[in-house]
């Protein structure tokens, strides 16, 4: 099926620079954010954040509230200047938003107005791709995630599942190097929001996208990921990064298994050292 090769073909708009190394795809290096408003003393966001991703690779963060997750996402995907450090990209400097990152954001945030395929083709059209070739690409997006058949339904006609499920395409629709995700399901309820973890997966699977995740959801990230990066109260530093050695593909039972409770207490403490619990 094309689907499976929807995410890795070689000549992509998003291609990486010729100097990119799969084995760095996302490369931080001393990075450093403060905050410095006009009215009040500076806030120390993140601190000394040394990091490397592979290609391919999926990637949770999780910390306390205001630890930096959120900042550090942003940092990656251009929005919000660093103070200080390193921060590249499938090779590249972020010195801004690039065609190489998609971001799904806590909320589908769709436009009313637009139908849904009309909502995934909103990264073409800023970048102004070819429209028919992105249309198609579009389509078979929301074939994927499920989506068949309402690309000419409107937000507000799909459940809030399927509004992700539309803002996960769109944010894949211009074929980024990488998919970055801030806390998207936290507004689901529990059986939708462990649905949409497997169609994650899923989607990942078959896109062959790099995947960072912000969670506040240690079992969640535990279930999704090939690494977890733990974050420390602010300002946000690495407090471990852990491998999760768990088969895939993997279905809801492994949320269940010893073997993954290992690595949700061993998170978890982290948490608890600090009178925190996500």
């Amino acid at each position: 099926m094309a689907m499976k090769t929807l995410g890795r073909r070689r000549q992509s708009v998003a291609a990486a620079a010729p100097e990119a190394d799969e084995n760095r795809w996302i490369e931080i290096a001393g990075l450093h954010k403060v905050y410095r408003p006009r009215k009040s003393e500076p806030t120390h966001a993140l601190s000394a954040i040394d990091f490397a991703a592979r290609r391919g690779e999926f990637i949770s963060v999780v910390g306390p509230s205001g630890c930096g997750k959120t900042t550090l996402l942003k940092i990656l995907a251009g929005l919000v200047p660093k103070t200080e450090g390193t921060v590249r990209v499938a090779g590249r400097d972020v010195e801004g938003p690039l065609p190489e990152v998609g971001m799904v954001f806590q909320a589908a945030t769709l436009l009313p107005w637009r139908t849904i395929l009309q909502n995934v083709m909103v990264p073409a059209e800023i970048q102004r791709l070819d429209k028919t070739v992105y249309r198609d690409r579009a389509g078979d997006l929301l074939q994927m995630v499920g989506l068949g058949g309402f690309e000419d339904k409107y937000p507000d006609e799909l459940s809030g599942g399927m509004q992700q499920r539309a803002g996960i395409c769109r944010a894949l629709v211009h074929d980024p190097a990488v998919l970055l995700m801030d806390e998207p399901f936290g507004a689901l309820d529990a059986m939708t929001r462990e649905y949409m973890n497997v169609e994650l997966l899923r989607i990942w699977r078959e896109s062959g996208k790099t995947v960072v995740l912000v969670t506040h959801s240690i079992p969640e990230a535990v279930f999704l990921s090939d690494r977890v990066v733990v974050l420390s109260p602010r300002p946000g530093r690495i407090a471990e990064v852990i491998d999760i050695d768990l088969e895939r593909p993997r279905d809801l039972s492994v949320m269940a298994s010893d073997r993954a409770g290992v690595y949700v207490e061993r998170i978890r403490k982290y948490f608890h050292a600090h009178s925190v619990i996500d």
